[in-house]
C-alpha cells in the first residue's frame, strides 16, 4: 500500500503533460473530461488509502527505494498519515469541484491552446498534495514552489489584460521572496544538523539540549515563507490584489486551499522540528502565533468590511479567518488544534462555494461591484440562498463545522479571544449578507462609497465568451455540494472524531478524540451569527452616507498596491517574528 502514495502526486502531474502533449489535437470538451477524470482518480486514491490505512502507524515510502543508511538520508520521502491523506483528499476534491465548476463555460484566451487550464489545475493539485504528503523540509520547499510557480501562472491567465499580469506579478514577487527565506532557514538547519527530513532534524536538535540563536533564527525564517503562503499579517497584501485579477475557478482554489496549506506547514513545521527541547519554548511559538494571527484576524475583519468588490471583500475575509486559524494553532492545545482542524475543513468548502456565486454574477452582469449589482440579481434565488448561507456559516452559525471548529477553539481559548471569535466572524459574516441583501434583495438604497480608497468591481471582463441569460447547472450545484460538505463536518460526528484522531496521529498528544458540541459552543455561534445578520441588515438599510469611516483611511491606504511597500512589509514581519520569538531565549 505504500507504493500508492507517490501516485497522489504522479496522476496528476501525468495527466497534465497528457493535456499539454494533446491539447492541440483535443477537442475541448474531451479536454475537459480527461482532467475531471484524472482529479477524480486522485481523489479516489486519496480516499482510499485515507480509510484502508493502518491506524497504528503511518504509510512511509521512500521514493526509488533511497532508504536511511547508518541514520542518514538523502532520499524523498512521502508520509502518508492521516491528516496528510484526509488534505489530500480535501484538496482533490476540490480541485474535482473546480474543474466541474469551470465545465465548459470557462473562456480560455486565444492565445491558449485546449486544455491549458485544466493541465495547471493538475499541476496545481500535484503540488498541493505533495507538499502535505513529504516528509522533509527540502521537499516541501520544493513543492511549494512548485504550486507558487503554477499559482503565479494561474492568477495571470488573462495575459491580454494589464491588471492581471500586475496582480500574477505582485503575486510572484512576495511569494517568491517567502520562498528564498524559507530556503535560508532550510540552510541554516542543514548545516547544524546535516539532515533533511522534519523528525531527524527535530531529533538532531533535542540531541544537542537548549536552542541557540541560529536555530532561532532558523524558526523565524521557515516561518516566514510559511506565514507569506498563508496570507497572514503583515505578509498578506498579495493575496486581494490576486484574488481580484485571478478567475473564479483560481480563487476558489487559493482561499478554499492554498491559504490554508500555509497554516498547516507552520502547525507540521512546529511541532515535528522545533517543539523539542532544542527548538523554541511553547511559550514563544505561542507568542508569536497568537500575536499575529490577532493582528490578521482584526485587519482581515476591518478591511473585509470595507470592500466593495465582491472577490476582495472575500479575499479580507481569509485574512481573517486565517488569523483565527493561527490563534487557535498558537494555543498549542488538544481541543483548539482539532477546532482549528475542522475549522479549516468546512470554511474549505464554504468559502470555494461563497467564490463561485461571485463568478455567477459576473458572468451574468459583468461586475463583481456591490454598488453597480444593486438589486440586480433578484432574478437568482437559488444562488442568493447559497450566498447568505455561506455567509452565516462564515459567522459561525451552527450545525455548519465552521461553528464546531470555531466552539471548540473559543472553548479553549478564554474570554479576551473568544470575543476575537465572535467579533470577526460576525464582522466578515455580517459583511457578506450585506452584499446578500443589497446585490440579491436590493434591500434599502444604493449604497455610496469613498471613492479614493476602495477598488471597484465595475465592468469586469465575463469569463465566458459573454454574459449568459441562464446560469448552467454545474455553476449552481458546485457550490450547492461545497455548502452540503460544510454542513457535513458539522452534523456527522463521526467526521469530527476522525479529525481529531487524524490530529493526534500526526501531532502526538494535541488532538481531542471526541470533539462535540457544547451549550456554551452552541449559544456563541448563535450570538455570532446574529450579529452578523443585524450588522449586514443595518448596512444594507442605512441611509447614503449614514457612517462615517474615516478613522479606517490609513489602514486602507497601507494597502496600496505597490511591490515595493509590500516588500518592505515582509521585512518587517521578519523583523516581528524574530522579535517575539527571541524573549524566550534572552530571559534563559
Amino acid at each position: 500500500m505504500n507504493q500508492l502514495l507517490p501516485l497522489i502526486v504522479a496522476s496528476p502531474l501525468l495527466g497534465a503533460a497528457l493535456l499539454v502533449a494533446t491539447g492541440r489535437r483535443l477537442r475541448r470538451i474531451v479536454a475537459e473530461t480527461v482532467g475531471c477524470a484524472v482529479a477524480a482518480g486522485t481523489a479516489g486514491l486519496a480516499v482510499y488509502l485515507l480509510v484502508a490505512s493502518p491506524s497504528s502507524r503511518p504509510l512511509v515510502e521512500w521514493a526509488g527505494g533511497w532508504t536511511p543508511r547508518h541514520g542518514h538520508s538523502v532520499g524523498i520521502v512521502l508520509v502518508g498519515d492521516r491528516i496528510a491523506l484526509g488534505l489530500a483528499t480535501l484538496i482533490s476534491l476540490l480541485v474535482v469541484a473546480v474543474l466541474a465548476y469551470s465545465w465548459r463555460y470557462f473562456e480560455e484566451p486565444p492565445q491558449q491552446q485546449t486544455g491549458t487550464f485544466p493541465a495547471l489545475v493538475l499541476l496545481f493539485q500535484a503540488g498541493m498534495c505533495g507538499f502535505v504528503l513529504t516528509g522533509d523540509l527540502f521537499n516541501a520547499f520544493v513543492f511549494f514552489e512548485l504550486m507558487s510557480v503554477v499559482a503565479y501562472a494561474l492568477t495571470g491567465y488573462r495575459v491580454e489584460e494589464a491588471k492581471a499580469v500586475q496582480g500574477a506579478l505582485t503575486f510572484g514577487v512576495v511569494n517568491s521572496l517567502g520562498a528564498y527565506v524559507t530556503l535560508t532557514g532550510l540552510v541554516l538547519l542543514y548545516a547544524r544538523t546535516g539532515e533533511l527530513g522534519m523528525r531527524q532534524i527535530g531529533a538532531r536538535l533535542d540531541a544537542r539540549g537548549g536552542p541557540d540563536a541560529l536555530v532561532l533564527v532558523a524558526f523565524a525564517l521557515v516561518l516566514t515563507g510559511l506565514l507569506v503562503k498563508a496570507a497572514a499579517v503583515p505578509f498578506h497584501f498579495w493575496l486581494p490584489d490576486a484574488h481580484a485579477v485571478a478567475p473564479t475557478p483560481v480563487c476558489m482554489l487559493l482561499s478554499g486551499v492554498m491559504v490554508e496549506l500555509g497554516v498547516y506547514g507552520v502547525g507540521r513545521v512546529y511541532w515535528t522540528v522545533f517543539a523539542g527541547p532544542g527548538g523554541v519554548a511553547s511559550s514563544d511559538a505561542e507568542r508569536a502565533l497568537v500575536t499575529l494571527g490577532t493582528a490578521s484576524a482584526l485587519v482581515g475583519a476591518v478591511m473585509c468590511w470595507q470592500q466593495r468588490h465582491l472577490k476582495r471583500l472575500l479575499a479580507y475575509s481569509t485574512v481573517a479567518h486565517t488569523g483565527l486559524f493561527l490563534v487557535g494553532l498558537g494555543l498549542l492545545g488538544p481541543d483548539s488544534t482539532t477546532g482549528i482542524a475542522l475549522y479549516v475543513l468546512a470554511h474549505a468548502g464554504v468559502k470555494a462555494a461563497l467564490f463561485a456565486c461571485v463568478g455567477i454574477l459576473l458572468d451574468r452582469y459583468g461586475s463583481v461591484d456591490e454598488h453597480e449589482l444593486h438589486g440586480r440579481a433578484r432574478r437568482l434565488p437559488l444562488v442568493a440562498g447559497l450566498f447568505a448561507a455561506g455567509g452565516l456559516a462564515l459567522a459561525g452559525l451552527p450545525p455548519f463545522g465552521t461553528a464546531l471548529g470555531k466552539a471548540l477553539t473559543e472553548e479553549a481559548a478564554g474570554t479576551p479571544l473568544t470575543v476575537l471569535f465572535v467579533g470577526v466572524s460576525a464582522l466578515t459574516g455580517g459583511a457578506v449578507l450585506r452584499v446578500a441583501a443589497g446585490v440579491f434583495g436590493g434591500w434599502g438604497p444604493r449604497p455610496v462609497g469613498d471613492e479614493t480608497y476602495e477598488t471597484h468591481g465595475e465592468r469586469e471582463k465575463p469569463e465566458t465568451s459573454g454574459t449568459f441569460g441562464r446560469v448552467p447547472d454545474t455553476m449552481v450545484a458546485v457550490p450547492a455540494v461545497l455548502l452540503l460538505g460544510g454542513l457535513v463536518v458539522g452534523v456527522v460526528p463521526a467526521v469530527a472524531t476522525q479529525v481529531g484522531l487524524a490530529v493526534d496521529e500526526a501531532l502526538p498528544g494535541t488532538a481531542s478524540f471526541a470533539p462535540e458540541w457544547t451549550t456554551t459552543g452552541v449559544l456563541l455561534g448563535l450570538l455570532s451569527a446574529a450579529l452578523a445578520a443585524a450588522v449586514g441588515t443595518y448596512a444594507a438599510l442605512r441611509p447614503p452616507g449614514a457612517t462615517a469611516r474615516d478613522w479606517t483611511a490609513p489602514l486602507r491606504r497601507l494597502h496600496s498596491g505597490h511591490i515595493g511597500d509590500y516588500v518592505a512589509w515582509l521585512l518587517v514581519g521578519m523583523a516581528l517574528l524574530g522579535a517575539l520569538t527571541f524573549p524566550g531565549y534572552l530571559a534563559s
